[in-house]
């Protein structure tokens, strides 16, 4: 049964959900659109409604960040959207422009979404939010201004030929670049999702993620490491006229029985309830693809975390938040305080 979601007085700390929503887009450099991990990307647009139905049941508002070529209807339009200029990276296995795709959704599944999309836009309490329009990698070498201002322009048009209007961004693999936030600000996006605050999630090439801490990553999903990672709400206001919604956890969704899926949970729901006792933002976020494979037990995962979240937002006033909104509670004139 959906909760009173309106806002209380004071500000009793919220749970953000963000999803990274790129399907191949988002692997391409890395897994063939054929090879074995074709079967999880598949499995990605199964997850999609599932998580949506899952959202409304609790009345979990959600933002999705979205591939800009996921909303094309047909190749033609993907091209027609495409932005002038774009990165040479020096990788060139970075390149999205190399891809060959098919002729629409139908024939190709994992290039285009836009059906998915328009589901997420039409499901309440869902943002819609940008991904940027060809999973920009904003620190690679080759990287420039012009490429990003031209691709987040093209995300924002397509998008606005959908009648989507786009405030909040993630940024392909967290990399967030000070240095291009007046271009968001062009574009009237408001929002971001920065990094989270430890050392182990700041910002690196590609090239430059070293295998001790994607595994001191894995380690933290299980164990206090970095702590809560929540944060209060007046920290949003990034001081340059944008709202930094930054990220918490990577929800790593677990199957099966075995000790460490009860530690991973523990570790989330701890977590969150101790966010909901300070009043802070707690920001949990995922690829819809980390449940196209054992669904259901990923599903039960996730549900557990979502009926921990019932008494915290009953009792202590923690609500349930889009990126968007977050911004709007952090500015002017947004927060409820105490009297």
């Amino acid at each position: 049964m959906p909760l009173d979601t309106q806002p209380t007085s004071p500000f009793g700390g919220a749970l953000v959900i963000s999803l990274d929503f790129e399907l191949h887009w988002g692997v391409r450099d890395h897994a063939s659109a054929h090879g074995p991990y074709r079967s999880i990307l598949l499995g990605a647009r199964e997850a999609v409604p599932a998580l949506l139905d899952l959202f409304q049941e609790y009345d979990v508002a959600a933002t999705w960040a979205a591939v800009g070529l996921l909303f094309a209807s047909s190749r033609e339009e993907q091209l027609a959207f495409a932005p002038r200029i774009v990165a040479r990276y020096a990788d060139t296995r970075l390149d999205p422009y190399r891809e060959s795709t098919g002729r629409d959704e139908r024939d190709d599944p994992l290039h285009f979404a836009g059906s998915l999309i328009d589901r997420i836009h039409r499901t309440p309490r869902q943002e819609v939010a940008t991904h940027t329009y060809s999973h920009f990698l904003c620190v690679e070498q080759g990287a420039t201004a012009d490429a990003f201002r031209e691709d987040l322009d093209s995300a924002v048009r397509i998008a606005q030929s959908k009648g989507i209007a786009l405030t909040s961004i993630v940024f392909p693999r967290n990399q967030h670049d000070p240095r291009l936030d007046g271009v968001l600000q062009e574009h009237g996006i408001t929002c971001y999702r920065g990094c989270a605050a430890s050392w182990l999630y700041q910002p690196a090439q590609s090239s430059r993620e070293h295998l001790a801490r994607r595994a001191l990553r894995l380690l933290d999903a299980h164990l206090p490491i970095t702590g809560t990672q929540a944060y209060p709400l007046t920290s949003v206001p990034d001081g340059r006229g944008l709202y930094n919604v930054r990220a918490g956890h990577l929800l790593r969704p677990a199957s099966g029985a075995g000790p460490h899926v009860q530690m991973r949970l523990s570790r989330i729901i701890r977590a969150m309830r101790r966010a909901a006792e300070t009043r802070q933002v707690f920001h949990l976020w995922w690829h819809p693809h980390n449940f196209g494979v054992r669904r259901p037990e990923k599903v039960a995962f996730l549900r557990k975390i979502l009926d921990a979240s019932i008494p915290l937002r009953k009792a202590l006033g923690f609500e349930s938040l889009t990126m968007a909104e977050v911004a709007r509670r952090a500015g002017p004139g947004g927060e409820r305080r105490p009297t």
